[in-house]
């Protein structure tokens, strides 16, 4: 039995359609069901798809999470490192306001008790890492820790320290004020 070439023979018609345009436009939904193999290959695809977007939605989620905890730990160093300075300032407040209420009149008691001060001062200075940026004469001057007010003539090596008229204060490695120095030329 001859088939003519509308009419698709009974062994054609659970195949794909061909590539030609005219066939694909006359086939069935019958015919344009895929093979089992590509059904499965589609349905693994999407599966991975799926599994894939789950993942990207938790590690956006984590990532997420990360940031919000370090914020709030910076927060927190902060308020703490704070509290922490405040803390040890009040004993000097304290020997400040007994200095003051002080009836005795003595200038030799006076001076005992603002030197205790300075001391218990210097002591939270270095809890809390503020150091002195104190130069001598003749030590080079730094631009990153001093600030030149003047330059003057003197028998130290120019470019050096001739004097300082105010200390400096750093905490770490960070200059919070530079010492105020004049420098020798």
């Amino acid at each position: 039995m001859q088939t003519s070439p509308e009419t698709p023979s009974s062994s054609d018609s659970h195949t794909t359609p061909s590539a030609d345009p005219r066939a694909a436009a006359d086939a069935s939904p019958h015919d344009l069901i895929p093979e089992p193999a590509v059904a499965d290959e589609l349905a693994q695809a999407q599966e991975e798809i799926t599994k894939l977007n789950d993942q990207l939605l938790r590690a956006r989620a984590e990532v997420e999470n990360i940031r919000r905890r370090a914020e709030e730990e910076t927060a927190k160093a902060r308020k703490f490192a704070v509290e922490s300075f405040a803390e040890a300032l009040l004993p000097v407040k304290d020997s400040l306001e007994a200095a003051l209420a002080d009836t005795s009149g003595k200038p030799e008691v006076l001076k005992q008790g603002v030197e205790l001060t300075l001391n218990q001062m210097k002591s939270a200075f270095e809890r809390n890492r503020l150091q002195e940026i104190a130069p001598a004469p003749g030590d080079k001057f730094d631009p990153a820790l001093h600030q030149a007010i003047s330059v003057q003539p003197a028998e130290l090596p120019s470019g050096s320290v001739a004097s300082v008229l105010q200390k400096g204060y750093r905490i770490a490695e960070r200059t919070l004020r530079p010492a105020l120095v004049t420098v020798a030329q």
